[in-house]
């Protein structure tokens, strides 16, 4: 098992999620996505960027509006539609569910792993006479 290709697959279940995060603060420009995702290690690679917002916004999930730049051309704003906040707020409570589903199992591994084996005290035994003799206790009351 490749454990760079594990690391991926699991910053990609993720990425839409974190995406629609970003948009829901207000109007952002996808290059600004890029450097957050980027910073927070959740994306590296820009070709992935742009087809998903592309395909979220043909899902109804975000918009987008033209904004004349004094620096070049026009750039494009993103952001949530009425339905992607509903979806948003629909995939927040899944991560709730699955953070806390996670962190379960994850606490249980550790306690499992790092329990420490305790061996009962030994209880105080009291010799006893082979059998057929009478103790101690029990010669004292002849």
């Amino acid at each position: 098992m490749d454990l760079e290709n594990a690391k991926v697959q699991m910053r990609k279940g993720i990425l839409e999620f974190c995406i629609l995060h970003i948009i829901s603060r207000g109007e952002v420009y996808a290059s600004d996505m890029l450097d957050e995702l980027t910073s927070a290690k959740i994306m590296v690679v820009e070709g992935t960027l742009y087809p998903l917002l592309t395909r979220l916004k043909n899902s109804g999930l975000l918009d987008y509006k033209w904004v004349e730049s004094v620096s070049g051309p026009p750039r494009k704003y993103y952001v949530l539609t009425d339905n992607g906040k509903d979806f948003l707020k629909q995939l927040e409570d899944s991560w709730v569910e699955l953070q806390g589903s996670v962190v379960q199992i994850v606490e249980d591994s550790f306690h499992h792993h790092n329990k420490v084996v305790e061996t009962p005290a030994p209880e105080a035994s009291v010799a006893q006479p082979p059998e057929g003799e009478l103790s101690s206790e029990e010669t004292s009351k002849i």
